[in-house]
This record gives structure tokens, C-alpha cells and sequence, in this order.
């Protein structure tokens, strides 16, 4: 038995001990976890080889840290990673998503930590540059992408990196060349190189060819500038090209045909130029084809239809041409998405896209796309995004009467395609119930004839309605402004008439806090074509792009501005112009206090400008001009900033940014200085002068007029006098206007 209990004993020993880790690995654990201010790691075992995020390996020894997203952050004046640095048998270190800063480059980091295969920090705080001494021959993957890195990537950095296969710097702040070099000075074994989000000038230098395993290479969102290297072509494993948003120039070379296994191709927002090869469809791997923004022309290859495995393709704003109806898109079965916008495609709507069963988006706008909708494009059940705009499409009654079955359209942009047609009114309202997942409806620019549908009032998840530029009569239907998340409405420039619906002043998305808008990303971004006509400049690519607006500018509305406008608490513009308002502008408009644009100007009201609107801090376009307001411009915050033109036709108004200054009221002026000057406890002092003042006046009124009043002669002599003050003043005018003309005939 107590042999037993000894032997027992002696197994507790060494189990206990066996995964126990060094004292100095214990050390330099603990020494990190110092250095961190929160939140604290429950690291109190004398075992470190039990702590969180740590493994040891067989001989006690740590090879693994492992805190991604623990919400890390340290003291200001302590780097953390300096006290890693004696775990020299690390093999994988990974502290990405967390708060952590300061300089790697500067810590022996990567110099100690020779067994070193994957490091990881990614999304955290660190800074400066990478260090010029070599990466250990061990590293395989290293990530220090989203953090503030800066300067150049130095060639020495790769020299004894034989085995890497990825490096991740994106969105940091590198400058400089493109580190082609690292292909010739590291290893062969590379796939992934990720440069994106930098600021990388210069031409893509020449040694890509030698990443002979290369499979992903990006560089989007940087300078880069020149043509592609001609050895890139070489690298007949790449998979994935992404190079947006820089300015690469030249023709697609006939040689990209080598990469057979090219799934991604993303060099939208360059300056790409020439046709397409015409044996483009070699590429049937292609899955991603992104070359919108750029100045490509020609007619599109048909061997395109041949890339079956395309699941978007993108190529708006060039100047692709021919006519879309020829191509054969059945071909193309798994598309998901299609984006042809502002080229000069023309023809029919294409038939051959109905056979897309996976279609969610399709924009064509701005070609020359013409005749109908047809019911077939009902066969589309998950089609959420379709934008048709500036073409030129007929029979706008069938398209609504087509699309609004689409049950998952959430997008639909119809905007300058119909011309002069009559939007029908309503479709039997009892039981309307088309476009019931609709977020977005644009039918501006049609110039489309007839009152404002009323079947818009049952669309109740709609968010942003345009119908801009039309030739719409009649009142606002009230029905309207009951739609629970509609925030953006553009009625201006129609033939809209009545006066301003109180209403339109209870829209549930413009008056509470607690809205739920649609955050989700549309299928397909949203380009701005306010800046001259020019596609050029992407927003989100979701509604918040648009802001919380009323839009009724240009039309026949008259009455005025309903007090209830104060109700509108989240609006942030508000353009009423060129109407028919009367009376003053409510005070009310002061409690928008997120409004940017008011704009008033072309109406009919009167009286002050109230001060109140002084406190809209956020007011950055402000016009009232061409009203019939008078006094003074309010004074304070931005007020004065706003140029002339935005207070003029005012002619009774003054004060800047008006050159008219405003007119002293009776006794201000020449003792004002005395006044201000006088101790300002006079204001609770008794007013005697007006104590004075006051009986003299009654005496001295009563003594006057009681004389005329009950003394008849003195009556009559009084008005005697009035009369003859008044025909010598007529005749003096007569006179003096008399010498007046004859002097200028005279000249």
C-alpha cells in the first residue's frame, strides 16, 4: 500500500511539472501582460502553459500566443511587443484586432524571434517603419495590415524569407515603389502579395514573373501609375488581380490570355484604354470581371459569353458600343450581377437575360437601350436592383404595371427613360399590393403628365422617392406622408399646386430618433452625376448616401410654411424655392437643428428673419433672396459668412453681408457711448424725467387741443392756416418742377 502511494506520489510530481514553462517564458508573459491597461489577462497559474492564448510544445517550451479580438490595449509610455522578445521559441503570433501601438521596427522583434512562421497584427495601432534587417527564414505568413505603418518597404526585408508565402500590408501608409523585388530576393514559394489601401507611387516595376506560384496579387487604392509589367503574364497561377482606384494606363495586352486561371480581374477606376481581345473568353475561370472606369471602347467580343463562370460583370462608364440584343447572356447562367452603365450600347432590352435565374442587379443606364418591359423579366425572382435610367424606353404604364410584381425588387431607377406618358394614378387601391419591398423609386425626369399616383401611399417600406422634373398638377396626396420610412422626397420642378401639407410635417423617419433605416448594402454602388453629368465619384452603396430631404422647389405652391415644420427634427434639407409662400418664416425652422440647406429664395414672404435661425450650426447653404423681407440680417455664427446673393431682392432688408447698412432708430447713435458708458445700475433707478414728462404732456395737449376744441374762432383759424400752408406748399412744388423742365429742355 505504501508502495502504491509513493509510486502515486511520483506520478503527481511529474505530471505536475511536465508541462510547466521556463521561468524566463513565465517572465516575459508576465512582463506583457504589465504592459497592458486593459483588460487584464488571468494569467495567475504557475503554469503558463494553462494560460490563455499559449501552447507549449512537448519540451515545456512556448510556441504559440494566440489573443486575437481580447480588446487589448497598453500603458502609453510601455510597448508590449518589446517584452516578447525572449520567447524565442515562438511559432505562431497572433494579437490581431486589438488596440495595441507602437513601433515593431524598433524592438528586436523580428530579429529574435527566429522560429517564427506566422505573425499576425492586424488591425490594431501600430506605427513607423519596417525594420531593415531581414525577416527570419522561418516566416511563412505575415500580416500587418490596417494599422499605421509608414515609409518604404526596404529590399532588405525580404533576403532571407525563402519561406513566405504571404504579405499582408495593406491599409497602412507606405510609400514608394511597389517591392517587385522581393520576388527575386525571397521566396518562390509566395502566393499572396496585398499592397492595397497604401500610398504606393510609381510604375509597377518589372520581377512579378518570378512569384512563379503567385495566386493573389493586389495594389488597389494606391498611386500607381504606368502599364501593367509584362511578366505579370507570365505568372500563369494568378487567381486574383485587383489594382482599383489608381492610374494605370495602356491596352489590356493580348497576353492576359495566359491567365487561364484568373477568377478575379479588378482594374476598375484606371485609365485602361483600346478593345477587349477577342479571345477574351479564354478566361472561363473568370468569376469577378471589374473593369468599369475606364476609357475601354469597341464592341464587346462575343467569346465573352463564353466566361461561364462569370458571377458580375462590370463594365460602366466607357465606351463600350453595339447592340446588346446580339449577345447571347443565357450562356452566363450563374450571374448574379450586370452593370453596363454610361456606355453606348444600344437595342432592345436583352432577352437572353431572362434566362440569368440568379440576376440580382441589372443597371443600363445611360445607353441608348430602347422599346418595352417585357412580363418575362418577372421570371428574375431575386432581382433587388434595376436601374434603366437615361434611355429611351416607351410605355411607362405596362413597365409599372410589370415590375411592381417584382416581389424582391428593392431598387428601381427609371429616371429620364419615358417621355410625356402619363404615370397611371391607381390600380384599384383596394387591393393594391405591387413593390412591397421597394426602399428606392426614381421616376425623375420623364416629364410624365397627371396628378402624384396615389398607389405611391402603399408602399410602406419605401425610403427615398424621386419624381423630380416632371409635369405632375394637383395637390400633395396627404396619403403620402403616412409612409412610416420615407425620409427622402424630391417633388421640385412640376406643376404641383395647393399649399403645404401639415402632414408632410408628421413623416415618422423625419420626426423620431428611433428609426430603423436600411443600412444593408445594395447590390450595386451608387454613383453621383450631379458634378457636370460626370459618373466619377462613388458613394456608399447604401440609401444613407441620400440625406433626410424635402424637395419642392419650382412648383405652384402657395400659403404658408405651417408652424408644425418644427416637428421635423432629423431633416437636413429643406428647398422650397421659386413658389408662391406668403407670410413670415416660422421661428419653428430654428428647432431643425441638424438642417444644411434652407433655401427659400423666389417667394413672397414677409417681415423678419428670426433671429432664432442664428442656432442652426450646421446651416451651410442658406438663401432667401428675392422675397419681400425687411430689417436686419440677424447677426452671429455663420450668418454674415453667406455671400449678398443669397439675401438680395430684399429691398427692405439690411446689415450684412448686404452693402445697405440698417437706418438708427430715433436717439440711438450720438450719445450711445455715454449711454453704454453709464453705470449700469441706472436701469433700476426711478425714471424721473418721464415722471416729469408724462403730467407735462397731458397739460400741455389739453391746453392746446381743449383750445380748439371749445373756442370756435380759434378752431377756425387753425385750419385757416393748415389750409393755407397747404397751397403754398402745392404751389412752391408746381413751381420748382415747372423751372425744372424748362431747364432741361432748355439743355
Amino acid at each position: 500500500m505504501a508502495q502504491c502511494l509513493s509510486f502515486l506520489l511520483i506520478l503527481i510530481f511529474f505530471s505536475t511539472h511536465i508541462h510547466a514553462c521556463s521561468q524566463t517564458e513565465r517572465t516575459s508573459l508576465l512582463a506583457f501582460a504589465l504592459t497592458l491597461s486593459s483588460p487584464s489577462l488571468n494569467w495567475t497559474s504557475s503554469n503558463c502553459c494553462h494560460w490563455e492564448g499559449i501552447t507549449c510544445n512537448q519540451d515545456d517550451l512556448v510556441t504559440q500566443l494566440s489573443l486575437p479580438s481580447k480588446g487589448l490595449r497598453h500603458n502609453e509610455s510601455i510597448s508590449p511587443l518589446s517584452s516578447l522578445e525572449n520567447l524565442t521559441h515562438l511559432t505562431y503570433l497572433n494579437l490581431s484586432r486589438n488596440s495595441l501601438y507602437g513601433s515593431p521596427g524598433q524592438t528586436r522583434l523580428f530579429l529574435s524571434l527566429n522560429h517564427l512562421e506566422i505573425l499576425d497584427l492586424s488591425y490594431n495601432l501600430l506605427s513607423g517603419e519596417l525594420p531593415i534587417f531581414p525577416l527570419s527564414g522561418s516566416i511563412r505568413m505575415l500580416d500587418l495590415s490596417s494599422n499605421s505603418f509608414n515609409g518604404e518597404v526596404p529590399s532588405s526585408f525580404f533576403q532571407k524569407a525563402w519561406n513566405l508565402t504571404s504579405f499582408n500590408i495593406s491599409n497602412n501608409t507606405f510609400k514608394g515603389y511597389i517591392p517587385s523585388s522581393l520576388c527575386f530576393t525571397s521566396s518562390s514559394l509566395i502566393r499572396v502579395l496585398d499592397f492595397s489601401f497604401n500610398k504606393f507611387n510609381g510604375s509597377i516595376s518589372p520581377g512579378l514573373g518570378h512569384c512563379s506560384k503567385l495566386k493573389v496579387f493586389r495594389a488597389g487604392n494606391n498611386n500607381l501609375s504606368g502599364i501593367l509589367p509584362e511578366d505579370m503574364y507570365n505568372v500563369t497561377t494568378l487567381e486574383q488581380i485587383s489594382l482599383p482606384l489608381n492610374s494605370l494606363y495602356g491596352v489590356l495586352s493580348g497576353r492576359i490570355l495566359n491567365l487561364t486561371n484568373l477568377a478575379i480581374l479588378d482594374l476598375q477606376f484606371n485609365q485602361f484604354s483600346g478593345v477587349l481581345p477577342l479571345h477574351f473568353g479564354k478566361l472561363s475561370k473568370l468569376k469577378l470581371l471589374l473593369l468599369q472606369m475606364n476609357n475601354l471602347r469597341g464592341s464587346l467580343p462575343p467569346s465573352l459569353m463564353n466566361c461561364t463562370s462569370l458571377i458580375e460583370l462590370n463594365l460602366g462608364a466607357n465606351h463600350f458600343e453595339g447592340d446588346l440584343s446580339m449577345y447571347n447572356f443565357s450562356k452566363l447562367s450563374r450571374l448574379r450581377k450586370l452593370d453596363l452603365l454610361k456606355n453606348q450600347f444600344t437595342g432592345t432590352f436583352p432577352t437572353s437575360l431572362y434566362s440569368c435565374k440568379f440576376l440580382k442587379a441589372i443597371r443600363l443606364a445611360a445607353n441608348d437601350i430602347v422599346g418595352q418591359i417585357q412580363p418575362e423579366i418577372l421570371s428574375l425572382k431575386s432581382l433587388s436592383f434595376l436601374s434603366l435610367s437615361l434611355n429611351r424606353l416607351t410605355n411607362i404604364t405596362g413597365a409599372i404595371k410589370i415590375l411592381m410584381h417584382c416581389k424582391s425588387l428593392i431598387f428601381l431607377s427609371l429616371g429620364s427613360s419615358f417621355e410625356e406618358e402619363e404615370v397611371p394614378a391607381d390600380f384599384g387601391m383596394a387591393d393594391f399590393d405591387g413593390f412591397q419591398n421597394l426602399l428606392f423609386l426614381d421616376l425623375s425626369h420623364n416629364e410624365v403628365t397627371g396628378q402624384i399616383p396615389i398607389w405611391l401611399s402603399k408602399l410602406k417600406k419605401l425610403e427615398v422617392l424621386n419624381l423630380k422634373s416632371n409635369k405632375f398638377t394637383g395637390p400633395i396626396p396627404s396619403l403620402l406622408w403616412t409612409l412610416p420610412r420615407l425620409f427622402y422626397v424630391n417633388l421640385a420642378f412640376n406643376l404641383i399646386s395647393g399649399e403645404f401639407p401639415k402632414e408632410l410635417c408628421s413623416l415618422p423617419m423625419l420626426v423620431s430618433q428611433n428609426n430603423n433605416l436600411s443600412t444593408d448594402d445594395l447590390e450595386l454602388p451608387i454613383y453621383s452625376t450631379d458634378n457636370g453629368g460626370k459618373t466619377g465619384l462613388q458613394y456608399n452603396s447604401n440609401l444613407l448616401y441620400y440625406p433626410p430631404s424635402i424637395f419642392l422647389a419650382s412648383n405652384s405652391i402657395t400659403g404658408n410654411i405651417p408652424i408644425e415644420i418644427g416637428q421635423l427634427q432629423l431633416l437636413r434639407v429643406l428647398s422650397l424655392e421659386n413658389n408662391f409662400f406668403t407670410g413670415k418664416i416660422p421661428n419653428q425652422i430654428s428647432n431643425l437643428k441638424q438642417l444644411a440647406n434652407l433655401d427659400l429664395s423666389m417667394n413672397h414672404f414677409s417681415g423678419n428673419i428670426p433671429a432664432s435661425l442664428t442656432s442652426l450650426n450646421f446651416l451651410a447653404v442658406f438663401n432667401v433672396s428675392f422675397n419681400n423681407l425687411e430689417g436686419q440680417i440677424p447677426t452671429g455664427t455663420q450668418f454674415q459668412s453667406f455671400s449678398a446673393s443669397a439675401f438680395e431682392g430684399n429691398p427692405n432688408l439690411c446689415g450684412p453681408p448686404l452693402p445697405n447698412e440698417c437706418q438708427p432708430l430715433p436717439n440711438d447713435g450720438i450719445d450711445g457711448d455715454d449711454n453704454n458708458s453709464r453705470d449700469v445700475n441706472s436701469e433700476h433707478q426711478v425714471p424721473w424725467i418721464l415722471v416729469s414728462a408724462v403730467p407735462g404732456f397731458v397739460v400741455g395737449f389739453w391746453a392746446v387741443c381743449g383750445s380748439l376744441i371749445f373756442i370756435k374762432t380759434w378752431r377756425y383759424a387753425y385750419f385757416r392756416f393748415l389750409d393755407n400752408a397747404y397751397d403754398s406748399l402745392y404751389v412752391m412744388i408746381a413751381v420748382g418742377i415747372k423751372r425744372m423742365k424748362r431747364r432741361v429742355n432748355g439743355s
